[in-house]
């Protein structure tokens, strides 16, 4: 450590985001030619190349790869220790990770993006795939939050409800059961697309009808919310998902929604995140914004 100049990190971590020596160095407000001397000492403090070329510029070794998400955590704790105990959005350049499906960004995304236009003009967001083990990554400190369904918060995991959210079943305009009834028979006589992110198991719905005997035909399974839209606006088959994510696909003025014909409960949103991060100010800020972006589109 004293034989180090940390401040070499703060260059690595830019060098890594913009894989350009010369993108990189604009981005610090220094000259190119330092930022390359900062690249070369770099890659003898790790005894590793770092950045390598490609095709469209520099590439990041498997090392660097493994990296930067310690890199993350290590800057972005200590830019709060610095800062103490206060935190300026409108100041504030660190980009914000959450992890979320595709399901939920469609939803939140908008709003989010629009809350930090006005308060956050410099800071950019990332959204990323939860994953196989979410919580991992709030311990890792690879993300600042998760938005998701989780019903029980481990130790050192906090939570917080989001909104409530139903099911609708939806189909394209001129779907041939579109006009009618939708009873539960007619409703299991249909073709169905259902999203899952793992390829396998039973979906919410499937369990339910299970309960009381019955099954659907699910002839497609797809990994995100956009492809399942596209299927359904294009043949006979129908989708049953969350309201707040079929008004978005409503919006494209394609589907017809219905009530499912069974009981199908609701789903509990939640923002979730490490409890070491709950009283640090920048997080704060971040899950109140998060909560007023929910309360703009009217699902709290």
């Amino acid at each position: 450590m004293r034989a180090a100049d940390l401040n070499l990190l703060v260059v690595l971590n830019a060098l890594l985001e913009e894989r350009s020596v010369t993108r990189a160095a604009m981005r610090l407000g220094m000259s190119q030619p330092a930022a390359s001397r900062a690249l070369a000492r770099l890659r003898a403090l790790f005894s590793d190349a770092l950045l390598v070329d490609g095709p469209e510029g520099y590439l990041p070794t498997a090392r660097a790869e493994e990296m930067k998400p310690l890199l993350r955590g290590i800057l972005a704790g200590a830019s709060e220790l610095l800062d103490g105990r206060t935190f300026d959005p409108m100041q504030s350049a660190s980009p914000i990770r959450l992890a979320m499906l595709d399901l939920e960004a469609a939803v939140l995304a908008p709003p989010l993006i629009a809350r930090l236009a006005g308060e956050a003009p410099s800071v950019d967001l990332e959204m990323v795939p939860p994953g196989p083990r979410p919580l991992e990554a709030l311990e890792a400190d690879s993300v600042d939050a998760m938005i998701g369904i989780v019903e029980e918060a481990p130790a050192g995991i906090r939570k917080r409800s989001l909104y409530r959210d139903r099911f609708v079943t939806q189909m394209r305009a001129e779907h041939p059961a579109a006009g009618g009834e939708l009873t539960l028979d007619r409703y299991l006589e249909l073709e169905h697309v259902v999203v899952s992110i793992t390829g396998s198991g039973r979906s919410w719905v499937d369990d339910v009808l299970a309960g009381i005997g019955r099954q659907r035909r699910v002839k497609v399974r797809v990994p995100s919310f956009f492809a399942a839209v596209e299927i359904a606006a294009r043949s006979d088959l129908v989708m049953t998902l969350p309201a707040s994510l079929a008004r978005t696909a409503a919006g494209m003025g394609r589907f017809v929604t219905a009530v499912p014909p069974l009981d199908l409960g609701h789903l509990d949103m939640s923002l979730v995140w490490h409890a070491r991060y709950q009283d640090a100010p920048r997080h704060v800020w971040l899950r109140r914004t998060i909560v007023a972006a929910v309360s703009d589109i009217g699902i709290a």
